[in-house]
């Protein structure tokens, strides 16, 4: 059973529901560091040999089609994660839809081929968004990875469905990967749960995880491999979620590159769900 590596690609300031989060209208105007940190992910994942799914913001595209033009001429898929970094349940089904289907041309055209996967903001879908996949289908994808089997700040669902499945005909859901503990589902392998937790119960977990038959989702973000990035104000449990332990991530992803196997979302669909690149 092979893993599955991905790359939410967004710049440093794309931090959720915060007070001091800037408005997409100010973007442009902010200094930008995702250029250098993709980069750098990319030539880890290089030098290991490995291939991941990017999930690319719709503006990060816009504004840099050369990165995902890059990451699809290095071997990696290339995946939406909308445009605008907005919660799912707050945009509203119309909003969503039209967020999606914008992310998905531009990013089309900027690597010229289908995109097929999506990823939601904050992993923001819950029971309160079932419009939610039907969206999705309506707008062109053929697979998703925004459920969170878990509570969590921003969305969570109550579900057991914990490996990859069939939501619907037509779409494929790739569940945040959790591994019960004491009956409580945990993540372990992406963002702030794979800076906090340490290196050897990552492995461990993940070892268990695929010994049930499940692939590990393992998911980061360029910021978290810069641990000089600018910080956003908020308040100190925000402060710890955000940046704890960023001086460990790289030599983390290093460690699971080497003991892992890893491929894509859009693989690992085709040999065990036959879904073809439309």
């Amino acid at each position: 059973m092979q893993c599955i590596f991905s790359v939410d690609v967004e710049d440093w300031f794309h931090i959720l529901d915060l007070p001091s989060t800037p408005d997409l209208s100010e973007w442009d105007s902010l200094p930008s560091r995702v250029e250098s940190n993709f980069r750098r992910l990319l030539d880890i994942l290089s030098e290991k040999g490995a291939r991941a799914t990017c999930f690319f913001l719709g503006w990060v595209a816009e504004r840099f089609p050369h990165l995902a033009k890059e990451a699809r001429a290095r071997g990696h898929e290339v995946a939406s994660h909308g445009y605008s970094h907005e919660l799912v349940y707050r945009l509203g089904s119309q909003r969503f839809f039209e967020d999606s289907v914008r992310s998905k041309a531009i990013i089309e055209d900027a690597i010229g081929a289908p995109v097929m996967g999506y990823r939601s903001s904050g992993f923001s879908v819950t029971e309160e968004t079932p419009w939610f996949f039907d969206r999705l289908i309506e707008a062109g994808f053929q697979y998703d990875s925004s459920v969170f089997p878990a509570p969590r700040a921003h969305g969570g669902m109550k579900t057991r469905q914990f490996a990859p499945h069939w939501v619907r005909d037509g779409l494929i859901e790739f569940p945040i990967t959790v591994k019960e503990v004491c009956g409580k589902p945990i993540c372990f392998f992406g963002g702030g749960y794979l800076r906090l937790f340490p290196y050897s119960i990552i492995r461990s977990m993940a070892r268990k995880v695929l010994a049930e038959g499940r692939p590990v989702v393992f998911y980061v973000h360029p910021r978290e491999i810069d641990p000089a990035h600018p910080r956003l104000p908020m308040g100190l449990a925000r402060t710890f979620k955000s940046y704890v332990n960023l001086d460990t991530t790289e030599a983390k992803i290093r460690g699971l590159l080497n003991e892992f196997e890893m491929t894509t979302f859009k693989d690992f669909a085709a040999t065990n769900f036959h879904l073809i690149e439309s």
